[in-house]
């Protein structure tokens, strides 16, 4: 059986390993610029997380749907995103830029809407964990439509670690964003089958 060695998308190829590890550090690189966000938002006195924070079906709060990704209550929330941000943004982005950043921008569109028609409008809603969701239902999503065991190894691997973050898919704290977590991990499943890969066509070596 032949196959494409430099194809990113398959498990063991030096393309592939050269990709994750692309996507690692680009990763890694965007942790720091969230930090800088929270450390000027805390100088300031915290007028980001009102400025730009979703507020549930407040034309005002709409905003926030886009925004609030990159606010955070606090170091402590923060440092709670930021793994397992790292580890599924990795996994994601090695598949490809662009198909990142348009999963990536439906995932906060679909979390963010969902906070704002459904959330309570006494709340300011801010935090990455939405698109942390999105991803897992993403990869998770990836692995059926696409047929990859890679995916589904991944998700297995995630889950290990991070399932039990899975119970913030239900109302039991009102502190934190349920609808966001949901929302998010609809609209990863939404983008892994609008933006899947394309099967070969017929006659290409496999």
């Amino acid at each position: 059986m032949a196959y494409d060695r430099t194809d990113a998308n398959r498990f063991g190829t030096e393309a592939f390993y050269a990709s994750i590890g692309r996507a690692f550090v680009a990763m890694c690189a965007a942790i720091p610029v969230l930090f800088a966000i929270e450390a000027i938002d805390g100088w300031l006195d915290n007028p980001f997380d009102t400025a730009a924070g979703i507020v549930p079906r407040r034309i005002e709060g709409l905003d926030g749907v886009f925004f609030a990704p990159l606010l955070h209550h606090g170091f402590e929330h923060l440092y709670s995103n930021s793994v397992p941000l790292i580890l599924l943004g990795t996994f994601v982005l090695a598949a490809g830029v662009r198909r990142f950043l348009y999963s990536t921008l439906l995932i906060i569109f679909v979390s963010g809407l969902g906070v704002w028609f459904t959330g309570s409008p006494n709340t300011i809603v801010v935090g990455a964990s939405g698109v942390i969701f999105g991803y897992f239902g993403l990869l998770l999503m990836r692995g059926i439509v696409e047929r990859s065991w890679w995916n589904f190894g991944v998700v297995l691997l995630v889950g290990l670690l991070y399932g039990w973050q899975l119970i913030g898919l239900l109302p039991t704290d009102p502190r934190v964003s349920w609808q966001g977590h949901l929302f998010g991990f609809l609209g990863g499943m939404i983008a892994a089958v609008i933006f899947r890969a394309r099967r070969p066509v017929s006659g290409v070596p496999y």
